[in-house]
């Protein structure tokens, strides 16, 4: 009879798309596509900073308790040639005001200098090391207006990837207690300064 044929064939038809609906599709199959897609390179940012010394000074106030400290900073070497080789001259103009003066000095017993080198992308690169001023006088350096201290610090040659430095200022002040007293207040004031290196010719 042909009834049965035709009845086996259907269900050999049906078992057949049961099991390839069922299958892997065929681009999910071990070594289909050429293999796993090769990652592009993400290529380093850029840090975008404020060359605080692109004009060739500038000019912080801080505060330390009663005493406010007008800083000027500066550099006699053109910003063009602050390049990484470079031997590179930062100076320094600081006095120093008080809120309620009742003829107090104020004097600064050491100013601390730290240099935080940068790559472009803002990796850190090798710094130099601290550079200080320790006053050998006592207490210190007469800083109260009209008096003023004025330094100049080198900073020494850089990596050649260096493309900025952060420099950071500690001050140290003694502040008279009273205007015949020998005893001093300590206070102390922070800064910090960005510049920007230049590129080697």
């Amino acid at each position: 009879m042909r009834t049965p044929r035709i009845l086996l064939s259907a269900l050999a038809l049906t078992t057949a798309l049961v099991l390839t609906a069922c299958g892997t599709p065929p681009w999910q199959q071990p070594g289909a596509g050429g293999g796993e897609p090769t990652p592009a390179s993400t290529p380093k940012e850029i840090q975008t900073v404020v060359n605080e010394l692109a004009n060739g000074s500038t000019q912080h106030e801080l505060q330390a308790g009663d005493i406010r400290l007008i800083v000027d900073y500066y550099s006699t070497l053109d910003m063009g040639d602050w390049t990484p080789q470079a031997n590179k001259p930062l100076s320094i103009s600081m006095t120093a005001n008080l809120g309620s003066d009742q003829g107090q000095k104020v004097y600064l017993s050491q100013m601390k200098l730290v240099v935080a080198a940068f790559a472009a992308d803002g990796s850190a690169v090798e710094s130099p090391a601290p550079l200080e001023d320790r006053t050998t006088v006592n207490p210190g350096y007469l800083v109260k207006a009209p008096y003023s201290y004025s330094q100049t610090f080198v900073l020494p040659a850089l990596p050649a990837d260096a493309a900025y430095v952060t420099v950071s200022m500690t001050y140290e002040l003694l502040l008279q207690t009273t205007p015949t007293s020998a005893e001093f207040a300590k206070q102390t004031a922070s800064d910090t300064l960005t510049i920007g290196i230049a590129e080697s010719e």
